[in-house]
């Protein structure tokens, strides 16, 4: 007999792409994985995976099953889930990706009255940089900055972003203040690496071009590059929803080369396909009221 938490196990890896790290996912032991994928074998009577040391790949028979067994899943978790919203509660698990200096400065403020509010959530948060895959790494939604790059994702806008060209007055003082874009190629940038050299796009530049000054600093992390910044370092082109407080005291100088950095949009995004819960709908609404239309964070 089929037990659907084989089946579960086995979409699991399958997303994953490993018994280990599915076992992560699922919070169970590597050993119990494999023999719920083992036990649901051998009720099908098919091998669902090739095995190797270095790999696991789906066989034919585990890809036939795979797109009406993630159906099953999901369709199980969405009944659930209706079952509880019914009732008029949020409860039950959920799983979100945010960025990091995002998620420390922001998203944790605004997300703990939602959760005192709906005691029955159970809220796994991970801050990572990183574009991870939401629905091979079981997240519910991914929190993100910028523009939607994967078309499997259903994004919906939380608040606009705004991105300032900064720099510290000791380093303008040493080093002058450029006017236009074109005197940008004579000062030292700190670049995000996430996005590389390319994220330097500027509303009177064609949409294919950038400017690209030398580099003193290249790093994966907003709060390091607004640090890096307020040491002289060089020029950061940052959200205001890091650097809008020190732009206000002082601590850190906008510059203005005669053009603005093109305006992002801060979203939350779910796999294509599933349903957006009522958890994730409600969560959705408490944020835009918590950051605000404009976001609270353009104070300049």
């Amino acid at each position: 007999m089929v037990k659907l938490d084989g089946i579960s196990n086995f979409v699991a890896i399958a997303e994953a792409g490993s018994i280990s790290a599915a076992a992560r996912r699922l919070h169970l032991s590597k050993s119990v994985v494999s023999e719920r994928l083992a036990e649901l074998e051998r009720s099908l009577g098919a091998p669902l995976f090739h095995r190797t040391t270095r790999k696991l790949s789906m066989t034919e028979d585990g890809i036939a099953f795979f797109e009406r067994a993630s159906r099953i899943v999901w369709e199980v978790q969405d009944a659930v889930a209706e079952v509880s919203e019914r009732r008029g509660t949020l409860s039950g698990p959920m799983r979100l990706s945010a960025p990091v200096t995002f998620g420390r400065m922001h998203l944790g403020p605004a997300l703990y009255p939602f959760l005192s509010k709906h005691p029955g959530i159970s809220l796994t948060l991970e801050l990572d940089d990183r574009r991870v895959d939401a629905a091979a790494d079981g997240y519910d939604a991914v929190i993100r900055h910028g523009t939607v790059e994967d078309s499997r994702l259903v994004a919906l806008p939380l608040a606009r972003s705004r991105r300032l060209l900064v720099a510290s007055p000791e380093y303008l003082k040493r080093y002058g203040k450029p006017a236009t874009l074109d005197a940008l190629g004579s000062h030292r940038a700190i670049y995000y690496t996430n996005r590389n050299v390319a994220d330097w796009r500027f509303l009177d530049l064609r949409p294919d071009a950038f400017v690209r000054p030398p580099a003193s600093l290249r790093v994966n992390n907003g709060d390091m590059m607004r640090d890096a910044a307020l040491a002289g370092l060089g020029l950061a082109l940052l959200p205001s929803f890091i650097v809008g407080a020190d732009v206000k005291k002082g601590a850190l100088v906008r510059v203005d080369v005669g053009s603005e950095a093109a305006e992002e949009t801060i979203y939350v995004a779910h796999p294509e396909g599933r349903r957006a819960s009522k958890k994730l709908q409600e969560l959705v609404t408490a944020l835009r009221g918590a950051f605000g239309a404009p976001p609270y964070w353009d104070v300049v």
